[in-house]
């Protein structure tokens, strides 16, 4: 098998203020490794791979003295990136993907469209400043990077929910579920591209 039929792919990137790597395997078994140097943040990346259904390794290095700003969101830039590279021509996949996941009293919706048009709707009551040493204002950019460099239609819902620490998880969990549905290959259509425009 060829690297792209096994639809694996390594994202590097080194600037001033971050330095990061990223491999997703999409058909992978939910495996997460690697380190941002923000714990909680890793756990939500965790989230990704394990009910994304897809491996993921990333390391990262970035100014955290400053604050989590640049980390999160140039991850964001790489594994959007990855997924990209990774999903190939998109010829058998699903495209969209649509995931509610309760938090106990957080409930969380992702709907989503691997189109190549990048847009995200991000509807979420986040207040509180910090997670640890996650900056909680900066989960909407993260999946605004995400969305721009996969060329993903994103629409991040949260009708209700009080304890954030739920919500933030809440949100990483139903996209790792919408996301692993829209990349799913159906294997009677593994030749035809989603859309009657001949391309995405």
């Amino acid at each position: 098998m060829s690297e792209q039929t096994q639809r694996i792919a390594t994202v590097e990137r080194s600037t001033k203020e971050t330095e990061i790597k990223v491999s997703i395997d999409l058909d992978g078994k939910g495996q997460f490794s690697g380190s941002t140097g923000i714990a909680f943040f890793d756990h939500m990346l965790e989230q990704i791979a394990r009910h994304g259904h897809m491996d993921l390794s990333i390391d990262c290095k970035g100014d955290l003295q400053i604050d989590s700003h640049h980390t999160v969101e140039d991850v964001g830039i790489c594994l959007g990136q990855a997924l990209v590279k990774a999903v190939g021509e998109k010829r058998g996949i699903n495209r969209y993907g649509d995931a509610r996941v309760p938090m106990e009293e957080a409930l969380c919706e992702t709907v989503l469209d691997f189109c190549g048009r990048a847009y995200l709707h991000f509807d979420a009551p986040l207040s509180r400043e910090r997670i640890g040493g996650f900056d909680v204002e900066v989960t909407e950019d993260f999946f605004r990077a995400l969305s721009s460099n996969a060329g993903i239609t994103m629409h991040i819902r949260v009708p209700h929910g009080r304890n954030e620490h739920h919500i933030v998880e809440g949100i990483f969990k139903s996209f790792a579920r919408a996301l692993m549905q829209s990349v799913r290959i159906h294997s009677d259509r593994q030749d035809q591209l989603p859309s009657t425009k001949g391309m995405l």
